[in-house]
């Protein structure tokens, strides 16, 4: 290029026939959505008496659900392997070709192998058959129809139905991936409920995830619990000696304790305020400051839950206290949300 020349925005150069209006994308995207909608509608209609055996099998399985798959329909299987594992059926993806070449050794007895293909005729999978008839292994197979080598030689053949692939060709796995993985997931969540598989059970294997942090997350976990750093004192005690405590402890409180060394009150950081603004001498006996009957929680609450408890009553810190009414730990707002419990 001439360097007088201007500097021009790269373009793509198209014939007028390729070129698209805003519409046009707008309306091929819709036609492609409602392509893969029809092939879901289809999808229900196969739903049968072959389904609920498949849940059968796979709730009877002593071992692991092996999902394998070439091609666009091994892609959709490792995300139904995924959702299958977490989601309390132990499962693994294993890829066909290499399965051929060693990794058939992943599976076991006691498996069940889920193979997908929507022709139902993978050469690399259809390699793999002799050995899992041999190993007596559960085969479920996911395909269009019950034609094809591998749903002659599955124990349960589940099906998807002719729809019409949302390419314009009719060719790209488009309506028909979409169709697999949604029967993938409906597996799962129908063996969600036969499980009773909770929300903390789901946290188990998600633990880094923000889901996970809220359920699993525990008071206990969190709470300054080092009784030598706690700020204790005694309800005798003059506001010149809670003033030092408070400093000392770094929580915003100091809690107030008998004779006995129970808990029986509370002073914060804003009870301090409002105190001075009353003129309190600092010779006065924290017995008469302290605020009674502190809100507390045990140990074991999740800490999601506590922070609802500071949220509802407007406080920022929460007392542990033992069964015989004894400081146990502290939990601030500020342990919360430096843990990112929400």
């Amino acid at each position: 290029m001439n360097s007088s020349e201007p500097n021009m925005p790269h373009t793509v150069q198209r014939d007028k026939k390729d070129n698209l209006t805003h519409q046009q994308f707008i309306r091929t995207a819709i036609e492609a959505i409602n392509t893969e909608k029809a092939a879901l509608t289809l999808l229900t209609e196969q739903i049968d008496e072959r389904f609920a055996e498949a849940c059968d099998i796979i709730l009877a399985c002593q071992g692991r659900v092996v999902v394998t798959g070439m091609g666009k329909s091994g892609l959709i299987g490792r995300k139904i392997a995924a959702t299958f594992a977490s989601t309390g059926t132990p499962a693994f993806f294993m890829h066909p070709g290499e399965a051929g070449h060693g990794d058939l050794g992943m599976l076991v007895k006691g498996d069940v192998l889920l193979a997908i293909s929507n022709s139902g005729e993978s050469d690399e999978i259809k390699m793999l058959l002799p050995v899992v008839k041999r190993l007596g292994i559960p085969l479920i197979s996911i395909s269009r129809d019950k034609r094809g080598m591998l749903p002659r030689a599955a124990n349960i053949v589940l099906t998807l139905g002719h729809s019409q692939e949302a390419c314009p060709l009719n060719l790209a796995p488009t309506s028909s991936t979409t169709a697999t993985l949604a029967l993938g997931d409906a597996l799962a969540v129908a063996l969600v409920h036969a499980r009773n598989f909770t929300s903390e059970d789901f946290a188990l294997s998600h633990p880094a995830g923000a889901l996970g942090r809220q359920l699993l997350t525990r008071v206990e976990d969190l709470m300054h619990s080092d009784s030598r750093s706690l700020p204790v004192i005694d309800q005798q005690a003059p506001l010149q000696d809670a003033l030092f405590t408070m400093s000392a402890g770094r929580l915003g409180m100091t809690v107030i304790i008998d004779n006995k060394k129970k808990v029986v009150g509370v002073f914060t950081d804003g009870d301090l305020r409002r105190g001075l603004e009353k003129g309190v001498d600092l010779a006065t006996p924290m017995h008469k400051l302290m605020m009674t009957n502190p809100r507390q929680v045990s140990k074991t609450m999740r800490a999601s839950d506590a922070l609802s408890v500071m949220n509802e009553n407007a406080i920022s810190q929460l007392l542990v206290i033992d069964d015989d009414g004894h400081l146990e730990a502290i939990i601030t707002l500020h342990d919360l949300l430096q843990a990112g419990v929400k």
